[in-house]
């Protein structure tokens, strides 16, 4: 045989063997999803978390040939959800939404949990944050700034009230921090859900609440407005509200609060599946019509190794476990 097409045989041959190892290094589990995947979400069909749960899980199924089945789990708090992905089979095809509460709040708030988020659940990735805004009535109020807040607030010991969609939850757990950061003394009054709290925060019957960035738009953007932004509790301005300063920008330290959630398994799922999911879902995130749909409603994407999820929760978990046990908060 001639000598220079050996040569073009070989170069083609591991050329061939090269290209088809590159791709088979690509997936690290080829052999993953085998069936349909199951994504828990804790809570009720139609909330924020399902809405985006859903958007996501559409983009998996694409990536990952096999269908992407959102099941809702709503109970206690996300912890009816959240168990159930912790006690299913870690193969990978039962994975679920984890977020806030459940996985840094919830083992500090309850006695009792029937999961360990620490233990029980393996990080997979963050899909984003949603900072908190921290906001007054715009008709009834007579705060124009956070400035304005405090100072009467420290000249009115005690009086100063927010409320919160419940005991516990990311709104109430602000105004704690807040009220050591500001050295001030507040009251909080709990409501059953972020509407009953913002239709009180309108009409004045409280002095100001935190919500979420996409709950609160409809008020501050109202024509006339019917509530009114003094903070931010991001590390930077939002596009949204782009006069609104952040709490470090107004000298208070720590303020950096925000409703997250990412998607976690079972423990023992393989690190090969976790791996595969996780460059899924970075896939997705950097999917234009996904940003766009996180980034227009004022939250922040996420994205990441699973390694540094984990960090994060870990953070999180400390951080607001403490608040819990200094402040003595118990569930309603």
């Amino acid at each position: 045989m001639n000598p220079r097409r050996n040569l073009i045989c070989a170069a083609i041959g591991l050329t061939l063997t090269l290209s088809t190892g590159h791709s088979m290094a690509q997936d690290p589990a080829p052999d993953y999803p085998s069936k349909a995947i199951s994504m828990v979400v804790p809570y009720a069909a139609g909330g924020s978390s399902d809405t985006r749960a859903r958007q996501v899980a559409a983009k998996l199924a694409t990536y990952l040939a096999k269908p992407v089945i959102v099941e809702n789990k709503p109970g206690a708090a996300g912890n009816i959800g959240t168990e159930y992905i912790a006690r299913a089979n870690p193969d990978g095809h039962v994975i679920g939404v984890g977020n806030f509460a459940p996985l840094s709040v919830n083992k500090a708030l309850f006695p009792k949990l029937n999961y360990d988020p620490a233990t029980d659940l393996v990080p997979v990735a963050l899909i984003e944050k949603g900072p908190l805004v921290l906001m007054v009535s715009n008709d009834k109020s007579d705060f124009k700034t956070y400035g304005d807040l405090v100072k009467w607030g420290k000249a009115n010991p005690g009086k100063l009230n927010y409320a919160s969609a419940g005991a516990g939850g990311a709104f109430h757990l602000a105004g704690e921090l807040l009220e050591d950061a500001a050295g001030l003394q507040m009251v909080h009054i709990p409501y059953r859900g972020g509407g009953p709290a913002t239709t009180d925060l309108i009409a004045g019957n409280v002095n100001f609440m935190f919500d979420m960035i996409p709950a609160s738009l409809p008020y501050l953007k109202a024509s006339p407005p019917k509530a009114r932004a003094l903070a931010i509790a991001n590390e930077r301005r939002l596009p949204q509200l782009p006069e609104v300063p952040t709490f470090a920008e107004l000298g208070v330290k720590g303020m950096e609060v925000s409703n997250w959630f990412g998607i976690v398994a079972p423990k023992g799922t393989p690190p090969a599946v976790v791996a595969k999911l996780n460059a899924a879902i970075n896939r997705a995130l950097k999917e234009p019509d996904l940003a766009e749909r996180i980034t227009s409603q004022g939250n922040v994407i996420g994205g990441g190794t699973p390694e540094e999820f984990g960090s994060f929760i870990t953070a999180e978990t400390v951080r607001w476990s403490k608040v819990i046990k200094e402040k003595d908060i118990r569930p309603e």
